[in-house]
């Protein structure tokens, strides 16, 4: 059998400590087998922390809410993501026997583990030091760790001559030519020294190491391959006791808190990579045979085992498989909820299959999927409150997702003629609401919110979708002193969703438009702390901070937050798409980026339309700047700003119309000043004032 590797300290590890005397963790950057691993263990070692809270990601729990993190959160169903991700929180925090938490292989973590350790980040309370994957697809979450400066970046570079040196002289091998053949890559040197193979890729040392392990511990992978990490009780159970411990003395794999892991990822990857899917499917029905046995530790548990079952010969019941991808929708996880709820439709024609199917699709943006789920529907054969919940989500998708507005108002009208319930009627009519807010009408929306607000019968929905709808329509009417009131309202009540960004719209626009730009940067801020757990929520933030900055005068720090968001928000289909494009143009022609503010304008001219229509007056204030970098072109750029200023005063959106005669004389306008007085009979605000 190979012997154990030997670990030496790394030179890495000074750095490292100077790093954490003035930063609350680290990002340890390195390509596979340079010990990235090692090194946080090393780093623990000097911090004097003997039990550091480890966490191990794996490309198994990626799939499933929480993964990585299993028991050490205990995770309950509420409705509010934020709430989610603090309640978790607090319980890591609460079972922590340690500051120092280490989590290895982030770039295999899933969404809400990712939000998981950035909010860990923020907190402060803990010291954290994460391991990536040089190279790889990371997270959103874990990517902002460094992009919003919460951590310090180390590069982990290979071993250098000392380093190996010493290495070689534990294995009592004469050092050679081995460090240059392997380039000191540890993982590579130590697979070199095992195998004596004439391979000189890492995947080809990786392969030609298991080649030569013995039968049972191949085994011992091969399940960890499909489903890992197992507890040593179920792996001795599956492959025997003493392959598991023969493994562990190889390194192949490691006993971590009783539980197991493969020694390293590449040898999980690589034993699946080659394996038979017969073999794979007959591997994943045992391990299905052996949990079925015991209780479910916690909800991912529960969600774990119904994603391993969705390709074995022991599928799960219908109604359980329902059930979990539902709860997948619930925590956000929409690509497993996907799976899941496509898997129970294939097996059933049932209609809260469907249902799930359709949100999970929708909500990724794939809006003709979703339409063509719920359109198999016979509605005819719904009872009252299956109509409410089929045509809900499809008016939404029908008006966002397809950029159909007058179908989707259509259809929701004809709807409401087969609603005989108050409170169901209520929940239309705010949908309602909030489409006639989308395609300008701002009054109307107003109109129709306030009678939603004003019936005790109305559900939190209904709430809701009225109060967001509200908060922002009175925003931009000059309303100001009206809108926290109904921001309020809105976030209290249990599922407001994306409707928060709403809401943030309106309190940002309220804050620049009442002199407070300090409180609204701070406010904008709070939307990009991944409290709503993934994309689109991250860049539907960041629009938001890039508002502020423009309107700080920070044009370069908004685009460099718009272009990347501007990107998420064009795939999704909410009107937030062509917004980020509009304020995406302003800010590269204030910067002078000719060429790049026309693309910016062109794409948001292609992507505008009845469902963005509220945002007119943006696109005609991003016109008039991309015109203002042309030549001579301030002629054109002071008429395209009047435009739209007048026509936000048409649509009655006179707050807007304010902050568009404010950008019509930046540009040179002398008229804008009389018509800013003017709008000062009816807004007040800093500007009027």
């Amino acid at each position: 059998m190979p012997n154990r590797w030997p670990l030496v300290p790394r030179q890495s590890c000074d750095r490292a400590i100077e790093l954490l005397d003035t930063h609350r963790g680290l990002v340890l950057v390195g390509a596979d087998g340079v010990g990235k691993t090692t090194l946080a263990g090393q780093i623990a070692e000097r911090l004097g922390e003997t039990t550091p809270v480890r966490v191990k990601a794996t490309a198994t729990q990626a799939a499933v809410p929480f993964g990585a993190f299993g028991p050490l959160v205990e995770v309950h169903e509420v409705g509010k993501p934020a709430a989610l991700i603090h309640s978790a929180l607090e319980s890591l925090l609460a079972q922590a026997k340690s500051t120092l938490i280490i989590v290895d292989d982030a770039q295999l973590l899933d969404p809400l583990s990712a939000s998981l350790v950035y909010q860990l980040a923020r907190h402060g309370s803990a010291r954290l030091i994460v391991t990536v994957r040089a190279g790889a697809a990371l997270p959103s979450a874990v990517a902002a760790l460094t992009d919003d400066e919460l951590l310090a970046t180390l590069d982990v570079g290979p071993l250098d001559q000392d380093e190996t040196a010493d290495v070689l002289t534990a294995l009592g091998q004469p050092l050679g030519d081995e460090y240059h053949r392997t380039g000191g890559n540890p993982l590579e040197l130590r697979l070199h020294l095992q195998t004596r193979s004439a391979a000189t890729s890492l995947a080809g040392l990786v392969d030609a190491y298991l080649a030569e392990l013995p039968g049972g511990v191949r085994t011992v992978l091969s399940y960890l391959a499909v489903h890992e990490p197992l507890s040593r009780d179920d792996l001795a159970a599956l492959a025997g006791d003493d392959a598991v411990a023969e493994s562990e003395n190889a390194g192949a794999a490691d006993l971590f808190d009783q539980t197991v892991y493969a020694g390293h990822p590449l040898f999980a990857e690589r034993t699946n990579q080659d394996a038979d899917p017969a073999d794979i499917r007959r591997l994943r029905t045992e391990i299905l045979a052996r949990l079925a046995a015991q209780p479910h530790r916690h909800l991912c548990d529960r969600l774990g085992r119904a994603a391993l079952a969705l390709d074995s010969d022991s599928p799960e019941p219908v109604d359980d498989v329902v059930a979990a991808a539902q709860q997948a929708l619930r925590l956000g996880d929409l690509p497993l909820s996907e799976r899941l709820a496509g898997a129970a439709l294939t097996r059933s024609a049932r209609f809260d299959a469907r249902l799930a199917l359709s949100y999970a699709l929708a909500w990724q943006g794939r809006g003709r999927e979703a339409d063509s789920v719920l359109a198999d529907v016979d509605a005819a054969t719904l009872t009252e409150d299956e109509v409410m919940a089929w045509a809900l989500p499809r008016a939404a998708n029908q008006f966002w997702m397809l950029s159909e507005p007058e179908r989707a108002t259509a259809f929701l009208q004809n709807t409401r003629k087969r609603i005989s319930t108050p409170s169901a009627r209520l929940t239309l009519d705010a949908l309602s609401a909030t489409f006639a807010m989308n395609a300008g009408n701002v009054a109307r929306a107003l109109e129709i919110a306030a009678g939603v607000l004003a019936a005790p019968e109305a559900e939190d929905m209904a709430v809701a979708w009225a109060a967001s709808a509200s908060a922002l329509c009175s925003a931009r009417m000059g309303r100001f002193d009206q809108v926290e009131a109904l921001a309020k309202r809105a976030l209290n009540a249990e599922h407001p969703g994306l409707l928060r960004f709403t809401v943030g719209l309106a309190q940002t626009t309220t804050l620049l438009m009442t002199g407070q730009p300090d409180a609204a940067l701070a406010a904008a801020g709070e939307f990009t702390d991944f409290a709503e757990l993934a994309q689109p929520g991250r860049s539907i933030g960041e629009v938001l901070l890039a508002q502020v900055l423009i309107a700080q005068g920070d044009p370069a720090g908004a685009a460099r937050l718009l272009d990347p968001a501007a990107a998420t928000l064009e795939r999704t289909g909410y009107s937030w798409g062509p917004l980020s494009l509009m304020y995406l143009t302003t800010a590269l022609a204030q910067l002078g980026e000719i060429a790049d503010s026309a693309k910016a304008l062109s794409r948001a001219d292609a992507r505008h339309g009845t469902k963005s229509a509220l945002f007119a007056p943006e696109l005609g204030v991003a016109r008039a700047w991309r015109l203002a970098t042309v030549g001579d072109g301030t002629h054109a750029a002071i008429d395209a700003a009047r435009e739209a200023a007048r026509g936000a005063e048409r649509s009655g959106q006179l707050g807007v119309a304010v902050w568009a005669w404010n950008e019509a004389a930046r540009l040179g306008d002398a008229q804008a000043a009389g018509a800013i007085s003017k709008l000062a009979e009816t807004v007040d605000c800093a500007f009027t004032r």
